[in-house]
Protein backbone atom coordinates (compact mmCIF):
# COMPACT_ATOMS: atom_id res chain seq x y z
CA UNK A 1 0.00 0.00 0.00
CA UNK A 2 1.79 3.61 -1.10
CA UNK A 3 1.99 6.08 1.62
CA UNK A 4 1.79 9.78 1.10
CA UNK A 5 4.96 11.47 0.62
CA UNK A 6 3.80 13.61 3.58
CA UNK A 7 3.75 10.44 5.97
CA UNK A 8 7.38 9.50 4.97
CA UNK A 9 10.14 10.29 7.35
CA UNK A 10 12.00 13.20 7.16
CA UNK A 11 15.56 12.70 6.63
CA UNK A 12 17.75 15.53 7.87
CA UNK A 13 20.39 17.50 5.44
CA UNK A 14 23.72 17.98 5.86
CA UNK A 15 24.93 20.87 7.07
CA UNK A 16 26.28 23.24 4.41
CA UNK A 17 30.12 22.65 4.32
CA UNK A 18 33.13 24.03 1.76
CA UNK A 19 32.72 23.35 -1.75
CA UNK A 20 35.71 21.46 -3.21
CA UNK A 21 35.40 23.56 -6.65
CA UNK A 22 35.76 27.21 -4.34
CA UNK A 23 38.75 28.98 -5.10
CA UNK A 24 41.94 27.24 -3.90
CA UNK A 25 43.91 28.82 -0.77
CA UNK A 26 47.69 29.14 0.21
CA UNK A 27 48.73 29.55 -3.07
CA UNK A 28 51.29 32.14 -4.28
CA UNK A 29 50.17 35.38 -6.36
CA UNK A 30 51.48 35.51 -9.47
CA UNK A 31 54.35 37.70 -10.31
CA UNK A 32 53.20 41.09 -11.25
CA UNK A 33 55.40 41.23 -14.57
CA UNK A 34 54.35 43.54 -17.93
CA UNK A 35 54.70 41.53 -21.19
CA UNK A 36 55.35 43.14 -24.52
CA UNK A 37 53.94 40.39 -27.44
CA UNK A 38 55.95 39.29 -30.01
CA UNK A 39 53.97 41.66 -32.60
CA UNK A 40 53.95 44.93 -30.22
CA UNK A 41 56.34 47.58 -31.76
CA UNK A 42 57.52 50.52 -29.55
CA UNK A 43 59.67 53.94 -30.71
CA UNK A 44 60.33 55.77 -27.92
CA UNK A 45 61.14 55.35 -23.44
CA UNK A 46 59.20 51.96 -22.05
CA UNK A 47 59.23 52.48 -18.27
CA UNK A 48 57.69 51.21 -14.97
CA UNK A 49 57.62 49.98 -11.29
CA UNK A 50 57.53 46.10 -12.04
CA UNK A 51 58.83 43.30 -14.37
CA UNK A 52 59.34 43.70 -17.85
CA UNK A 53 59.13 41.03 -20.46
CA UNK A 54 59.74 41.95 -24.14
CA UNK A 55 58.95 39.58 -26.94
CA UNK A 56 58.48 42.19 -29.70
CA UNK A 57 60.15 45.32 -31.06
CA UNK A 58 61.64 48.36 -28.88
CA UNK A 59 63.75 50.81 -30.50
CA UNK A 60 64.31 53.86 -27.63
CA UNK A 61 65.49 53.15 -23.98
CA UNK A 62 63.75 50.64 -21.65
CA UNK A 63 64.47 52.06 -17.69
CA UNK A 64 63.27 49.62 -14.96
CA UNK A 65 66.55 50.60 -12.53
CA UNK A 66 64.45 48.63 -9.45
CA UNK A 67 63.20 45.54 -11.43
CA UNK A 68 63.96 42.87 -13.70
CA UNK A 69 63.81 43.35 -17.45
CA UNK A 70 63.88 39.91 -19.88
CA UNK A 71 64.37 40.13 -23.63
CA UNK A 72 62.77 36.90 -25.11
CA UNK A 73 63.86 34.98 -27.98
CA UNK A 74 61.63 36.36 -30.70
CA UNK A 75 62.40 40.05 -29.24
CA UNK A 76 65.05 42.31 -31.26
CA UNK A 77 65.77 45.58 -29.03
CA UNK A 78 67.63 48.40 -30.26
CA UNK A 79 67.80 50.57 -27.01
CA UNK A 80 69.48 51.39 -23.94
CA UNK A 81 68.81 48.94 -21.02
CA UNK A 82 68.84 50.21 -17.39
CA UNK A 83 67.69 47.66 -14.58
CA UNK A 84 68.04 45.78 -11.58
CA UNK A 85 68.52 42.31 -13.46
CA UNK A 86 69.09 41.81 -17.01
CA UNK A 87 68.45 38.44 -18.56
CA UNK A 88 69.13 38.23 -22.36
CA UNK A 89 67.57 35.08 -24.35
CA UNK A 90 67.11 37.65 -27.76
CA UNK A 91 69.02 40.21 -29.97
CA UNK A 92 70.10 43.23 -27.83
CA UNK A 93 71.44 46.57 -29.44
CA UNK A 94 72.47 48.99 -27.47
CA UNK A 95 74.38 49.50 -23.84
CA UNK A 96 73.10 47.43 -20.45
CA UNK A 97 73.72 49.14 -17.47
CA UNK A 98 72.54 46.60 -14.43
CA UNK A 99 72.77 47.81 -10.41
CA UNK A 100 73.22 44.00 -9.84
CA UNK A 101 73.25 41.02 -12.66
CA UNK A 102 73.53 40.31 -16.38
CA UNK A 103 72.60 37.01 -17.52
CA UNK A 104 73.12 36.57 -21.56
CA UNK A 105 71.67 33.03 -22.36
CA UNK A 106 73.44 30.86 -25.13
CA UNK A 107 71.25 31.92 -27.83
CA UNK A 108 71.60 35.29 -27.16
CA UNK A 109 73.10 38.09 -29.24
CA UNK A 110 74.36 41.50 -27.65
CA UNK A 111 76.12 44.41 -29.19
CA UNK A 112 77.00 46.70 -26.94
CA UNK A 113 79.03 47.84 -23.77
CA UNK A 114 77.70 46.18 -20.23
CA UNK A 115 78.05 47.73 -16.76
CA UNK A 116 77.13 45.60 -13.87
CA UNK A 117 78.19 43.90 -10.80
CA UNK A 118 77.97 40.54 -11.80
CA UNK A 119 77.68 38.83 -15.42
CA UNK A 120 76.60 35.22 -16.84
CA UNK A 121 77.14 33.90 -20.23
CA UNK A 122 76.45 30.81 -21.16
CA UNK A 123 78.31 28.65 -24.00
CA UNK A 124 76.95 29.77 -27.58
CA UNK A 125 75.94 33.19 -26.54
CA UNK A 126 77.37 35.78 -29.33
CA UNK A 127 79.00 39.24 -27.17
CA UNK A 128 80.74 42.37 -28.80
CA UNK A 129 81.70 44.97 -26.99
CA UNK A 130 83.15 45.86 -22.96
CA UNK A 131 82.53 44.53 -19.73
CA UNK A 132 82.48 46.75 -16.89
CA UNK A 133 82.62 45.11 -13.20
CA UNK A 134 81.76 47.74 -10.11
CA UNK A 135 81.90 47.44 -6.60
CA UNK A 136 78.71 47.17 -4.93
CA UNK A 137 77.86 50.56 -2.95
CA UNK A 138 76.82 48.29 -0.07
CA UNK A 139 80.48 47.17 0.28
CA UNK A 140 81.75 50.57 -0.57
CA UNK A 141 79.50 52.04 2.81
CA UNK A 142 80.67 49.63 5.18
CA UNK A 143 84.17 50.60 4.38
CA UNK A 144 83.62 54.24 4.41
CA UNK A 145 81.85 53.91 7.64
CA UNK A 146 84.68 51.70 9.51
CA UNK A 147 86.15 53.76 12.69
CA UNK A 148 89.35 54.55 12.50
CA UNK A 149 91.69 53.68 15.19
CA UNK A 150 92.31 56.35 17.87
CA UNK A 151 95.88 57.17 18.14
CA UNK A 152 97.83 56.41 21.23
CA UNK A 153 99.03 59.58 23.32
CA UNK A 154 101.29 59.06 26.25
CA UNK A 155 99.56 59.49 29.57
CA UNK A 156 101.08 62.13 31.73
CA UNK A 157 101.89 60.63 35.60
CA UNK A 158 99.60 61.65 38.18
CA UNK A 159 100.34 64.36 40.91
CA UNK A 160 100.24 60.88 43.54
CA UNK A 161 102.91 59.14 41.47
CA UNK A 162 105.16 62.79 40.94
CA UNK A 163 105.18 62.65 44.64
CA UNK A 164 106.11 58.84 45.32
CA UNK A 165 108.98 58.67 43.65
CA UNK A 166 111.36 61.78 44.23
CA UNK A 167 113.67 63.13 41.92
CA UNK A 168 116.86 61.63 41.95
CA UNK A 169 119.40 64.36 41.61
CA UNK A 170 122.40 63.93 39.35
CA UNK A 171 125.85 62.38 40.20
CA UNK A 172 128.12 65.38 40.41
CA UNK A 173 131.39 64.50 38.45
CA UNK A 174 134.66 65.13 40.36
CA UNK A 175 137.19 67.54 38.86
CA UNK A 176 140.13 65.76 37.38
CA UNK A 177 143.53 66.03 39.04
CA UNK A 178 146.03 68.46 37.96
CA UNK A 179 148.80 67.08 36.31
CA UNK A 180 152.60 68.41 38.47
CA UNK A 181 154.23 70.93 36.59
CA UNK A 182 157.43 70.09 36.02
CA UNK A 183 160.22 72.39 37.56
CA UNK A 184 162.30 74.37 34.88
CA UNK A 185 165.92 73.48 35.33
CA UNK A 186 168.58 75.87 37.34
CA UNK A 187 170.75 77.41 34.91
CA UNK A 188 171.98 79.34 37.04
CA UNK A 189 174.54 76.89 38.90
CA UNK A 190 174.79 74.94 35.44
CA UNK A 191 178.79 75.60 34.55
CA UNK A 192 178.78 75.08 30.81
CA UNK A 193 182.02 75.04 29.07
CA UNK A 194 183.57 78.09 27.59
CA UNK A 195 184.65 78.04 24.17
CA UNK A 196 186.78 80.27 22.27
CA UNK A 197 185.08 81.68 19.47
CA UNK A 198 186.82 83.90 17.35
CA UNK A 199 187.10 87.22 17.92
CA UNK A 200 185.23 86.62 21.54
CA UNK A 201 187.57 87.46 24.34
CA UNK A 202 185.25 87.77 27.14
CA UNK A 203 184.51 83.90 27.10
CA UNK A 204 187.57 82.79 27.02
CA UNK A 205 188.60 84.73 30.20
CA UNK A 206 185.61 83.19 32.33
CA UNK A 207 186.65 79.93 30.99
CA UNK A 208 190.13 80.79 32.43
CA UNK A 209 188.78 82.31 36.20
CA UNK A 210 186.83 79.45 36.40
CA UNK A 211 189.13 76.81 36.00
CA UNK A 212 191.65 78.53 38.69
Amino acid sequence: MLQAAESMPKVPKAAAGPSSMGPATGLHPAMEQATLGATVVVHGEVSGSQALYVDGRVEGIINFPNHRVTIGRGAVVLAKIEAKEVIVMGTVTGNIECSERVDIRSEAVLTGDVVTQRISIDVGAMVQGSVEIRRSQKSDQVVSTLPAKPEVQAKPPSTAEAQAKPEVPPKAIPPLPAEPQKAAPDTSTTSRPAMRVAGSQVLYQEHKAGSR
